[in-house]
């Protein structure tokens, strides 16, 4: 009865410790959750989940679900949001719960001696004390804290693979007793439900058969443990490409059957696949567990279902299938120590798995009722497949491929040249409503590449718009020095370690575990977002981070600097010790943990095999290795019990001290994280979202690109109901077909976008393309080839090719499909545009011009320079523009300002008005500089929303924010100068008080923009708002440059753009406003610059002398030749400083002071 009572009050214990972590969890989460969506992909989550929309593939329809029940509490739509970012809070605080359980029980089964079945107290506080320091640990690291407050899919993930490895100990735990396969099916039907919010789950299978493993055997070996992991691997196969492709990859094939073979409608074959599976999976379980039932026909059974849920059809290779279908043959109907256990565990488990996974029957469902957010429109199984398989993706190469130097192939006569081909199918276009439903085939040829390599860790694209930059981290971190030859062996494992390994993987783990220098997205250098100890000498001469007293103020000053001593990642050696010096049963207990945290953390770095410079951090995808070195965190604790007790011998004193010490670790880390992890209060994502939408007229049109443009127009019409007129155009999707078919449709009080053509005519690959050539062009070819001018009439539609066309009658032409001007090149089906230069006949007496705030014109041109081709979006563009233009420019058409200029269409020349944070497409010359100073200022200065920092100005912005702050800035700048040129004077200082009180320096720290406005100060006589804003510049630029000078060669040469951007840029244009308003000033600055120039080539670091020396001497000629010609004052100023910067180029710079000679003898 004794030992029953201490087990009774260990589980009790257990169990109120645990929810009372869950408690302090939920409570920190629900505390510091945005109360609104947040950047990146939250607005779309939660749009998804409010009105079960289809969002980007492969679409979390479990996420969904759940998230659309927490929507139902919401007391208005604009709660939507807080009512999920609740739902991921508490999900979040599950996950601490299940971590808490599973160190107990982890640490239990260590602190337990061979023969012990019962814990003494001091055994007690030791694995309480495990599990409160390990679980709080995890609480408060920075990645998780993140993911915990914002409505994304990783925290549901995270409690999900949480649940799943608390699962199979409970099984640990009721293995001996009868059915506790029961816990194993449960554990499938999680990992079913997991794949409908993400994959990171079955993560977990290596870890959970290593469990299995050492429960089934009593003396395991190191073969028997390679066997399970292979299996494990095994297992990760079959659900990853068998069961999920698998399940669309069989219904295809009966789809295609029953609709082009029998002629059916369509989904009769689906409807077929899917009785067939359930009577295949109901026959096999009647055969286990009916007393009529036979092992033969559960073979059978067990083998058909195997087939229909598409594991004998992994990959795509008719022989890969047919040794899978003879495998599996043999092993169901051969193999002997299948018994029909196994057979009904595993029919049930694929059963369960199957159920969880069904819920992305909502997927096409939702998609057949054409909601507004659609993405990729899978409504039938074909177009289901591409969604969950991410095609729209691409392919990653892993263990043979492409590399950054590859190529295609062509012959000698340049034909691009193909090893097979990708099949798919699509919907057949109909012309009549009577015509039969059918599939159409559809074709891509697989290009053959040269320079193709083993283990392809720096692979990329000419084509890709990031191709650029990720040539310069090969160039860093893989030592390439020529982007045209493939890279070696050694190239490519030195790049995997450096970049992959230790840039993408330790480096956000050492931010959770022993500190993080500052919240700016790093790009290698020294200055933004590196791991620190917070240790001065250890960061200074161990890693190489700068001195480390007077810090630059740009980084000392970041509230994301977080310094945790190395403290969590002691602990978490010390349990990863003390479990390995346990011998047998540590040891078991290491490899466990282990596998689940390298399968979680560097198994996704080598499946992912990402390219340099990511978009954002991506320390959110390891999350789970986080998750599981909480557990050898917690397991410290034991450990320092245990070496404690060396000293004291009252074991409970030694657990207790143990477990005071472990938990002061979650606390130093809640203190250090908590400003940069309170979201409460900030609207910013939402009131962008807004800005953007207040600039456009009633039933306008604006066209998006990026992820932190789109989502939260997303997010403030979809959820919140906010200007649901405004018809909002991704271009990147724009495309697309079905995205075209979307945008014909009405959605909300938004009308169709004006595009005349029809399916047909936007489809395929009329639609797709056209090249852009012109007349200039032919001729110089046949100019070359020596072609008379008389004879260019037999090479080329001499009517067709001029120098300007009609845009109405070019894209009529474009209309048929056919509209192909004979030519000397070889072009092939796609369509021809024979000019460059487009013209648009306006009706100026018609057009609103006072509106649109531009001069009036009769003519607009598209200008296609440097364009070769224009693809199906910029065809859809042309089209808008034609049929905007034959409304009389009554519907507006917008770009945001934050889209890459490359997608303007050239407009931005002469055909842009900015109106707040979009550009207005108007068709004569904008008025005051290209701003629509009426319109901007009403919705800048009265309508724009400031992301919550009109109720506090000390909210905390993370870079993405302060990004998007500092893109408000921009437009200000904008604004405020075309006021100034206007003359009114009294609302730009209105623009200028409104833009510095609501983004002050302490909110955004000031660069260039801060000197614009004082700039703008100055020119309306504001000179002592103009001095405050410059001198809280000036401090702190010059105390970022003071440090900078303390660097050594090597660390001052790899943060010159740093130096550059942030520092030496606002300095100069500094220098710029005083030689302008304050003479004296500019004196002082001129000389305090070129003092800098000279430590900086004493400094061994020339290239920054140069770069102040040459602006110097350019503002100071500049200045000369500007001043009038009785300022002889001015001009001696101007002259000495050109003296001064010349004779320093003289001493240390021969070659830059060649540039001037001309200049100088003048």
């Amino acid at each position: 009865m004794k030992k029953s009572k201490k087990m009774t009050n260990y589980k009790l214990i257990n169990n109120i410790a645990g929810w009372a972590v869950f408690a302090v969890a939920a409570a920190v989460y629900l505390l510091t959750i945005e109360p609104t969506a947040s950047f990146w992909d939250c607005g779309e989550f939660i749009t998804q989940a409010y009105k079960l929309e289809v969002g980007h593939p492969p679409g979390a329809p479990i996420f969904m679900l759940v998230g659309n029940f927490f929507s139902q509490l919401a007391q208005d739509p604009s709660q939507v949001a807080k009512m999920v970012n609740s739902m991921s809070a508490l999900l979040s605080a599950f996950t601490i719960l299940f971590l808490f359980w599973t160190i107990t029980h982890l640490t239990r089964k260590l602190v337990l001696k061979q023969g012990e079945r019962e814990l003494s107290l001091g055994q007690t506080i030791a694995v309480i004390g495990s599990g409160l320091a390990g679980s709080l640990a995890y609480t408060f690291s920075d990645t998780f804290w993140f993911s915990a407050v914002e409505g994304e899919v990783y925290a549901f993930s995270s409690m999900l693979t949480a649940l799943v490895f608390w699962l199979i100990l409970k099984w640990e735990d009721n293995a001996h007793k009868p059915h506790s396969d029961k816990w194993l099916v449960l554990i499938a039907y999680v990992m079913g439900l997991s794949i409908g919010v993400h994959l990171l789950n079955l993560l977990c299978i290596p870890a959970i058969v290593l469990v299995y493993y050492f429960k089934k055997n009593d003396k395991p070996e190191w073969k028997g443990i390679a066997w399970s992991l292979l299996a494990s691997f095994g297992l990760i196969v079959v659900v990853m490409w068998g069961i999920i492709p698998g399940f669309t990859k069989v219904g295809g094939w009966l789809e295609l059957f029953f609709v082009n073979t029998l002629g059916m409608p369509y989904h009769s074959g689906v409807f077929v696949y899917l009785v067939l599976l359930v009577a295949g999976i109901a026959w096999g379980i009647y055969e286990t567990l009916s007393a009529k039932g036979r092992e033969s026909r559960a073979r059978t059974a067990f083998f058909i279902t195997l087939a229909l849920t598409g594991i004998l059809f992994i990959g795509s290779s008719g022989w890969l299938w047919a040794l899978l279908v003879a495998a599996g043959g043999y092993v169901v109907f051969k193999y002997k120590k299948l018994t029909t256990r196994f057979i009904n565990l595993a029919m049930t488990c694929l059963m369960v798995i199957l159920v969880g996974f069904s819920a992305y029957a909502l997927i096409p469902i939702r998609s057949s009722a054409n909601p507004p957010l659609d993405l990729n429109s899978p409504e039938d199984i074909f177009s289901l497949g591409s969604f969950l398989n991410r095609e729209q993706y691409g392919q990653t190469p892993l263990v043979h491929g492409t590399t950054y130097a590859s190529r295609i192939v062509r012959d000698g006569n340049g034909a691009a040249l193909t090893k097979g081909e990708r099949t798919s199918y699509k919907q057949v276009v109909k012309s009549s409503s009577d015509e039969k439903d059918r599939y159409e085939k559809i074709t891509t040829p697989i290009y053959e590449y040269s320079n193709t390599t083993l283990l392809p860790r720096m692979h990329s694209n000419p084509n890709n718009p990031s191709f650029g930059n990720h040539i310069l981290g090969y160039e860093r971190w893989g030592g390439v020095v020529d982007r045209n030859q493939k890279p070696t062996l050694w190239q490519n494992v030195k790049f995997f370690f450096n970049y992959q390994v230790n840039f993408m993987y330790w480096r956000y783990f050492l931010w959770n575990f022993s500190g993080r220098q500052n919240d700016i997205q790093s790009d290698g250098g020294i200055t933004a977002g590196n791991w620190i100890t917070g240790i001065p000498f250890f960061d200074e001469h161990v890693l190489g981070l700068g001195p480390q007293d007077e810090i630059a103020p740009a980084i000392a000053n970041n509230k994301g600097r977080n310094k945790y001593y190395m403290l969590p990642l002691l602990l978490g050696i010390i349990g990863i010790l003390y479990q390995l010096q346990l011998k047998e049963r540590g040891k078991q207990s290491f490899f466990v943990v282990f596998m689940l945290f390298f399968m979680t953390g560097l198994a996704i770095i080598l499946y992912l095999n990402q390219t340099p410079f990511e978009p954002r951090e991506r320390d959110y995808a390891y999350a789970g290795s986080f998750y599981a070195f909480s557990i050898w965190i917690g397991m410290g604790v034991a450990g320092i019990g245990l070496f404690l007790r060396k000293y004291i011998k009252n074991t409970t004193a030694a657990t207790a001290l143990a477990t005071v010490a472990g938990i002061l670790v979650p606390i130093q880390m809640a203190s250090q994280n908590w400003d940069d992890h309170d979201r409460s209060g900030r609207t910013l994502a939402r009131d962008t979202g807004m800005n953007y939408l207040v600039g456009i007229g009633e039933n306008g049109i604006l066209f998006t690109n990026g992820d932190n443009d789109t989502y939260p127009l997303w997010y403030v019409q979809e959820t919140e109901g906010f200007r649901t007129d405004v018809r909002v155009t991704n271009l990147s999707f724009l495309q697309t077909e079905w995205y075209v078919d979307q945008l014909l449709r009405q959605a909300y009080e938004s009308e169709p976008l004006p595009i005349n053509w029809t399916r047909p005519e936007y489809s395929g690959d009329a639609g797709s393309a056209a090249f852009i050539i012109t007349r200039k062009e032919i001729e110089e070819v046949l100019q070359q080839n020596n072609i008379p001018p008389l004879s260019y009439g037999t090479y080329f539609d001499v009517n067709a090719y001029k120098d300007t066309l009609s845009l109405k009658e070019t894209m009529e032409r474009l209309r048929t499909g056919q509209y192909r001007p004979a030519n000397p090149f070889t072009t092939g089906n796609t369509q021809v545009i024979p000019s460059n230069l487009l013209r648009l006949e306006v009706d100026s007496a018609r057009v609103d011009w006072q509106r649109l705030a531009a001069a009036p014109s009769d003519r607009m041109h598209i200008n296609l320079k440097d364009k070769s081709t224009v693809y199906r979006q910029e065809l859809m563009i042309m089209e808008m523009l034609n049929n905007i233009n034959e409304g009389n420019w009554e519907r507006d058409i917008h770009f945001a300002t934050t889209i890459t200029p490359s997608l303007y269409m050239n407009l931005q020349d002469s055909n842009f008005s900015l109106n707040g944070l979009s550009y207005q497409v108007v068709p004569g010359a904008p008025l005051h500089d290209g701003v629509n100073i009426e319109a901007a200022y009403n919705n800048m200065v009265n309508n724009f929303r400031w992301g919550g920092l009109e109720e506090d100005p000390d909210i905390y912005f993370d870079e993405t924010g302060r990004r998007m702050l500092s893109t408000f800035r921009l437009y200000f700048t904008q604004l405020i100068n075309s006021l100034v040129r206007a003359g009114e004077s009294d609302k730009a200082l209105a623009a200028l008080d409104k833009v510095t009180g609501m983004v002050p320096d302490s909110t955004v720290p000031y660069g260039t923009d801060g000197i614009l406005f004082a700039r703008a100060y100055y020119q309306l006589g504001e000179r002592e708002k103009a001095e405050a804003l410059i001198g809280t510049i000036q401090s702190r630029v010059d105390a970022n440059l003071d440090w900078f000078a303390r660097l050594n060669p090597v660390q001052l040469s790899n943060t010159i753009s740093d130096v550059i951007h942030h520092n030496i840029n606002p300095m100069m244009m500094l220098s710029d406003v005083y030689q302008q308003h304050d003479k004296e000033k500019y004196t002082a600055l001129v000389d305090d610059l070129l003092s800098r120039a000279r430590s900086f080539y004493t400094a061994g670091v020339p290239y920054l002398g140069d770069y102040l020396l040459k602006g110097v001497t350019d503002s100071s000629v500049q200045g000369y030749y500007s001043a009038a010609a009785d300022d002889s004052l001015h001009r001696a100023t101007e002259e000495a400083t050109m003296q001064k910067a010349l004779g320093m180029m003289q001493q240390y710079s021969p070659r830059l002071l060649e540039q001037y000679n001309t200049t100088t003898g003048e």
